[in-house]
């Protein structure tokens, strides 16, 4: 709707009083299953600000919803109803006076289970691409981001935003040809950043090519991070597979980056990756990557390396030495035996079921410690019970508020969250539970509609779900959210969801050839069976 339907109804007197619009606009208003989007152009400058009306019986009684200074909001409407049809109202507010600029319509009807999940997802990609860092096209590593840090761009963040990335084009969310060119972008400058035996730092900033030291010492090389970024890359070499100048471009820049990196040199020539390297400080920060954790992914790619791989050895005789306390589990929680993880968190935090597997697929992968696919159902499985069985009385713990993971929490601070009374301080994290979806489709989804339909007018914004929710925090129920945004905590919800929607990114993912190497290296065979039995319902075609 343009200008002239906008300022229809207002009176000339009442035009010259407002400050002039600044530029022409549009008004759009959108229903999903239990709230409406507006977005609107700033009409005016400052001293004006924006009031939200909505009525149900098209006009005759409004109440006022919103008051915004910003040009868009959410208006949550289950306090209303469901299946609404709804009239709203733009007014401009200045000096205690309110005008209408704009009106319009919008419904809200109940969503099947897919559309909340296509919504999720198209939600939260656009942390990745509305609001990545504009230089380079990285995700940034939260926001809002810290005052003191500044705008720091992260490594493995990014690599989970390049999931999202190949997602969004194959659901035709973004055109195939912008999404190469934001990774081409991003290419650019992994090319320019400082660099440490081929692999990245944890953080950047985003004004110059330097590392943003993560820690005192921890100012060199992360292959941990590195792998989530390699991980993202190698199955955007795969997907976009087409025979034109800009995919090739950008496949051949990632095969440079690729073998580039020097996995070799990070084994300090013994048998067992070690996670840090540093310029300024060497192997100072003395951090083996050995027990179950996140970082499988990290030993499945040093292996596949087309140029300086490692053997089998520091996989089998490091990370998963029998001897290792944090590696073997068998223990036996709410009725159900681990495999692998810490024994005291049972098993851990649930990224563990995530980063890894963003494209390494877990259907009917096995080696002689465990099979993947149950490794992380049960992991998923357990972290659930717990909080059914929610042993501190943290409030609304239970069937469909679940979900122990690293993130924010609430009111503040940051800790991997995890069964235990070291590791549970009541913070829910959204993606805990919605990047657990390949494996608990059916109990996640009660936490996603119960977290959307019963939170989500504190808990829902812009980019999706914010970070934390702590219902046993007192006061109003915004102090019990902690809104804010994490890149390695919003990718894995659009990349695991697809993965059990589609299956895209476990497929792509799988094809390379050096990974297939690197698989077979370490021992891994695959079950086509228990692939294809489960594949029943990532087989469907995308839908926007």
């Amino acid at each position: 709707m343009r200008l002239s339907h906008l300022l229809r109804g207002i009176s000339a007197a009442a035009i010259l009083t407002m400050h002039p619009p600044a530029m022409a606009a549009d008004w759009t208003l959108e229903g999903y299953d239990s709230h409406v989007e507006l977005n609107w152009d700033d009409l005016y400058e400052e001293g004006t600000h924006y009031r939200i009306d909505v009525s149900s019986d098209g006009g005759q009684k409004w109440q006022t919803r919103k008051e915004t200074n910003g040009s868009f909001a959410l208006d949550f409407v289950r306090d209303m109803g469901a299946n609404l049809q709804l009239k709203y109202r733009l007014m401009a507010v200045e000096d205690d006076k309110a005008t209408e600029i704009a009106s319009g319509t919008a419904s809200t009807r109940d969503f099947t289970d897919d559309e909340l999940l296509n919504m999720v997802q198209k939600y939260t990609f656009r942390y990745f691409w509305e609001y990545a860092e504009p230089s380079s096209g990285m995700a940034r590593e939260r926001i809002p981001f810290m005052d003191e840090d500044g705008d720091i761009v992260t490594t493995g963040g990014t690599g989970f935003g390049i999931a999202a990335i190949i997602t969004a084009a194959e659901r035709g969310w973004i055109t195939r040809e912008t999404a190469v060119a934001r990774l081409n972008k991003m290419t650019d400058h992994l090319e320019q950043f400082e660099r440490f035996k081929g692999m990245w730092a944890h953080w950047y900033t985003a004004d110059d090519l330097n590392a943003f030291n993560f820690s005192k010492f921890d100012d060199g090389g992360d292959i941990v991070e590195s792998a989530f970024m390699m991980q993202g890359l190698l199955t955007a070499r795969q997907y976009f597979d087409s025979d034109n100048k800009e995919e090739k471009r950008l496949r051949q820049r990632i095969t440079v980056l690729w073998e580039d990196m020097d996995w070799q040199w990070y084994t300090q020539g013994r048998d067992i990756l070690y996670w840090h390297w540093s310029k300024n400080y060497g192997w100072k920060m003395n951090h083996p990557i050995k027990g179950y954790n996140e970082a499988l992914i990290v030993y499945v790619l040093a292996a596949s390396s087309p140029t300086n791989p490692i053997s089998a050895k520091p996989y089998h005789d490091g990370w998963a030495s029998w001897e290792n306390e944090t590696f073997r589990n068998y223990s036996e929680y709410y009725g159900i035996t681990l495999p692998l993880g810490n024994k005291v968190n049972m098993g851990g935090p649930l990224f563990f079921a995530h980063y890894s597997f963003m494209g390494l697929d877990p259907r009917g992968l096995r080696d002689r410690y465990a099979n993947y696919w149950e490794q992380n159902r049960r992991h998923t499985l357990i972290n659930r019970a717990y909080s059914i069985d929610n042993p501190f009385g943290w409030e609304g713990y239970g069937e469909d508020f679940w979900g122990l993971t690293a993130g924010d929490m609430v009111p503040v601070g940051y800790t991997a969250h995890a069964p235990g009374a070291e590791r549970d301080h009541g913070t829910i994290a959204p993606t805990a539970a919605l990047s657990s979806m390949p494996y608990t489709p059916e109990e996640s989804m009660k936490v996603l509609k119960n977290l959307y339909r019963n939170h989500g007018k504190h808990l829902f914004g812009r980019m999706g779900f914010f970070d934390g929710i702590n219902l046993s925090v007192s006061g109003d129920p915004e102090t019990q959210v902690r809104n804010t945004y994490l890149a390695i905590d919003q990718g894995p919800i659009v990349g695991m969801i697809e993965n059990y929607r589609s299956a895209l990114l476990w497929n792509t993912f799988m094809k390379d050839k050096d990974v297939q190497r690197g698989l077979k290296k370490l021992g891994f065979s695959v079950d086509r069976n228990v692939r294809t039995r489960l594949n029943a319902k990532s087989d469907q075609e995308p839908s926007s």
